[in-house]
């Protein structure tokens, strides 16, 4: 009996995955470079293609949420801007916070989101996650030319002082997409196990916006609350916004190390989590 079970357990040939948790193929994603433009672009067409104003949503959307933040917190609750114009100040919080928002989202539904494709047909699944990122990119390109155009304005204007620092707002995009693209990865993975997530992410993101110097200078945080703040990776790249193009708040270059650090780190945690759970994700969306 024991002799029949042995031999029934020898197998000829075993199929294992070739790819590890640490396996990460750029040469693969290269390969795959006319698929990533072909959503990028699939994405871009489809969200405006049948609406009445297409493209002009860019700009409409963070206009109509600066005119509201401005009555509200500007107007309404008298919040500081540490003496920077009102519209100026709270554009320059929405361009960052709609580039992060959306991209985390985003990423943290792509699993769900191309359960179909996934399915059907192979291709790096981290195409999926870049294309999010990318097609994002494109949306913050216009909202930031919109957000540049009131800074020449209140400029001539003499109200504000840009200054040099604005040489390093491409490290700043690159940081605010690791970080995004990194935390997307982490509840892209949990969001195939625990569908109702998809519901707390969303709210979840709201929140965090108020923990974040999206509608406020940090500098108005009490000091018994100061470190608590400064755990977030994002006051540093909002103070950064706020400094360079505005001349208010205060910014070193050691400001952008914590950042710096923690989206290397964290989107190395979501790329392993994320390769983790893609080979078994079908199995549970």
């Amino acid at each position: 009996m024991n002799q029949k079970n042995t031999t029934a357990e020898h197998w000829d040939s075993v199929i294992k995955s070739k790819h590890s948790l640490f396996d990460i193929n750029l040469k693969e994603l290269w390969h795959y470079r006319d698929l990533l433009v072909l959503f990028v672009r699939r994405d871009f067409v489809t969200v405006y293609k049948q609406t009445l104003l297409g493209p002009l949503w860019f700009f409409i959307q963070p206009l109509l949420t600066t005119i509201t933040f401005t009555i509200i917190f500007g107007n309404v609750a008298q919040l500081s801007t540490d003496g920077a114009p009102k519209v100026v100040f709270y554009m320059a919080g929405i361009t960052l916070w709609n580039y992060f928002s959306t991209c985390l989202t985003s990423v943290s539904g792509v699993f769900n989101a191309n359960a179909g494709i996934f399915g059907k047909v192979y291709f790096p699944r981290l195409i999926m996650p870049l294309t999010i990122v990318i097609s994002n990119l494109m949306k913050f390109g216009v909202q930031f030319l919109l957000f540049v155009g009131f800074v020449l304005y209140f400029t001539f204007q003499n109200q504000i002082q840009p200054n040099n620092w604005i040489m390093l707002t491409p490290l700043i995009i690159v940081l605010m997409a690791l970080i995004s693209m990194g935390i997307g990865l982490i509840l892209s993975s949990m969001t195939t196990k625990y569908k109702d997530l998809n519901q707390l992410i969303g709210f979840g993101v709201q929140l965090f916006m108020y923990a974040t110097p999206v509608i406020y200078p940090s500098s108005t945080v009490p000091l018994d609350y100061q470190w608590v703040v400064e755990l977030n990776p994002l006051v540093g790249l909002f103070d950064y916004m706020r400094f360079a193009y505005l001349g208010v708040g205060e910014f070193t270059i050691l400001d952008l190390v914590y950042p710096s650090i923690f989206s290397i780190v964290i989107l190395a945690i979501g790329v392993l989590v994320f390769n983790k759970t893609q080979k078994t994700f079908m199995d549970t969306v």
